[in-house]
């Protein structure tokens, strides 16, 4: 497959192309034939040896939802397949920012419909394909932090460059769209927008200079030609889902960091190569004119990456710190919470099929205004099992528990996780946390590969708990409560608040769990927040063709849940082709900002090219939304 067509692809199209699943399994026989017999009974979809049994309480609090939803102070609203925004009736939405918007004054006007953003005011304007965001009050001024995840090539080069990078000059443009956005927003009497030339706006990209703290930093596995003594990486890359630290910084999150890589010439394919999916295709082809992307030339360049940043949005002149006691693999966002005893907990999850959630744990504790030094770099990394038993553990990654060196694990989370033997997750995403009380949520978007085949390091992928069903095209999110109600715990119990799925096409559990009706089914939980109030907001990635199993589910959307009832109402859906991602409120909890990424058609601006955008979303009626 030739780099032209490599752009084209999903990320996850991107990893099945370097892994490709089975062209028919003897699973998706045996899921057709069940699915043809209406093979569900009494609760129960067997497949094989790897029954799931679906008893009373697997389901927790979803199977007491009601048929009319009573718990949100809105109307929930149906489907939409149009290239618009919808939102409740009394609800009201406007556009905040866009890629191409400046951010200072000496790039304004610098967007053109036709061509895009030039390279030269690249960095100094809104990134492309918003994700996580969070929102920070320094001096009483109101910022957002939010990321910019991937570019879509065809979109944001000049249109004689078919895709693909043809100079060093378009690869630095690609680099400056990236990474992450701080940027002060105010509501000036027209609703919120961005403050240009704020001092606190800033782009930090694939270029910019990082630090590193933690067990890995400066070990061999890290230094480079260019930084030998392995502390000095540049560049943060595929910025997906975020975190807000308790003391006030914005964490990102480093997601599929394997697919800027590639080589000119020969090199080493390892087995934590193969289980990261790094090769030699690079997909945007960065390689070519930059010889920090070229495996053949600075093989240790991908260990630099893959990991959790954090960023101090009040301090310009900062330096980026990535924490490697928090591990590389594929994050998706980082969920702060306290233990009991004042301990720092960060609750992870690993987006690729079949893959991990992690905890850290520091070995300090903290109170607000006490120093933060040591407590994102000093601490011990976990992996969770699951039984079926509802019950779980969260397994400490040690030179003890894995046989590797500390640096090691780190490094090579995902192996270290195989090695104490880890339950394999469907896609674990946005992880996030009850304010109301000690249990936490982790968005499962999908997995086709359940049931079919191992994941990248050979681990099987049966049914099990949290992931009860093969072939899984629709998602669920899992919850745990720590025992004795403490984050700190190494154990905790389980259910499933959703199972997402069609009851219109399936009288199976693919029709999803009891909280799920023809009024509000979605396929494909990704995102994630709690508001101040305790409701549970979701956001979907998924398949909006409305065909199908997916039939009558429309374009991606936000819906809200209820934790204490099950309950789930429609509140908005976005433009065909897009994601709804990233989720923060103003200070007063007025409004919302929401990202929607890849949008399709001309959105929002009606002509020329689709823009990834945040936008506002408030009350008519002056009330909180959130």
């Amino acid at each position: 497959m030739d780099k032209k067509t490599l752009i084209d692809l999903t990320w996850d199209e991107f990893d099945e192309h370097r892994d490709p699943r089975p062209a028919e399994s003897e699973f998706d026989k045996v899921v057709e034939r069940a699915i043809s017999r209406r093979g569900f009974m009494g609760g129960v979809l067997a497949f094989g040896s790897g029954a799931a049994v679906f008893g009373s309480g697997l389901l927790g609090s979803a199977g007491k939802a009601l048929a009319g939803s009573t718990a949100f102070p809105f109307e929930p609203i149906g489907i939409a397949t149009d290239f618009d925004v919808h939102v409740p009736s009394g609800y009201a939405w406007k556009t905040v920012v866009r890629w191409g918007d400046p951010l200072f004054s000496d790039a304004e006007g610098a967007y053109s419909p036709d061509t895009g953003v030039s390279p030269a005011i690249s960095d100094m304007v809104f990134g492309e394909n918003t994700d996580g965001m969070s929102l920070f009050e320094v001096d009483g001024r109101e910022l957002i932090a939010v990321n910019s995840e991937y570019v879509n090539p065809k979109i944001n080069l000049p249109a004689a460059s078919e895709g693909m990078p043809q100079s060093a000059e378009e690869v630095m443009l690609l680099k400056n769209l990236q990474g992450v956005t701080v940027m002060e927003v105010a509501d000036k009497g027209d609703g919120y927008e961005v403050v240009i030339d704020s001092p606190y706006n800033r782009r930090i990209t694939h270029e910019t200079q990082m630090t590193m703290d933690g067990p890995a930093a400066g070990s061999d596995l890290v230094k480079t030609n260019a930084d030998p003594e392995g502390m000095s990486p540049k560049g943060t890359m595929n910025n997906c889902g975020s975190g807000k630290s308790l003391w006030g910084t914005y964490l990102t999150c480093e997601e599929n960091f394997n697919g800027y890589f590639g080589a000119s010439g020969d090199y080493e394919v390892t087995d934590d190569f193969e289980r990261y999916g790094i090769g030699g295709e690079g997909r945007y082809g960065y390689e070519t004119f930059d010889a920090r992307y070229d495996l053949s030339q600075e093989p240790n360049e991908p260990y630099r990456h893959g990991w959790v940043t954090e960023i101090d949005p009040s301090d310009p002149q900062s330096t980026p710190v990535k924490h490697t006691s928090l591990g590389r693999f594929k994050h998706e966002n980082a969920e702060m919470v306290q233990a009991a005893d004042g301990r720092i907990v960060v609750y992870m999850g690993d987006d690729e099929r079949g893959e991990f959630m992690y905890k850290y744990v520091s070995n300090g504790t903290w109170a607000e205004g006490q120093p933060t030094d040591g407590l994102l770099s000093d601490g011990t990394l976990y992996v969770a099992k699951f039984n079926d038993d509802q019950t779980g553990e969260w397994l400490a990654l040690t030179p003890e528990t894995t046989g590797m060196a500390i640096e090691e694990i780190l490094i090579h989370a995902r192996i270290a996780g195989s090695k104490v033997g880890a339950t394999t997750m469907d896609r674990p995403e946005w992880i996030a946390a009850n304010p109301m009380k000690a249990e936490a949520y982790c968005a499962l978007t999908n997995n086709k590969n359940r049931g079919v085949k191992p994941n990248a390091g050979g681990d099987e992928t049966p049914v099990n708990g949290p992931n009860p069903r093969e072939t899984n095209n629709f998602g669920q999110i899992v919850r745990w409560v720590p025992a004795g109600d403490d984050h700190g715990a190494d154990a905790f119990s389980w259910d499933l608040f959703v199972m997402a799925g069609n009851p219109t096409v399936y009288g199976n559990v693919y029709g999803g769990s009891d909280n799920v009706t023809e009024g509000n089914m979605f396929n494909s939980p990704d995102g994630m927040q709690f508001d101040s109030t305790g409701l549970l907001w979701i956001q979907t990635d998924g398949d909006d063709s409305n065909e199908g199993e997916f039939a009558g589910m429309g374009n991606n959307q936000m819906l809200v849940g209820n934790p204490e009832t099950g309950e789930i109402a429609r509140f908005m859906t976005v433009p065909t082709g897009a994601e709804v991602t990233g989720l923060c409120w103003s200070l007063d909890r007025k409004v919302a900002f929401v990202g929607v990424q890849h949008p399709g058609g001309s959105w929002p601006d009606g002509a020329g090219k689709p823009r990834s955008s945040v936008i506002a979303v408030w009350r008519e009626d002056g009330q909180p939304v959130g």
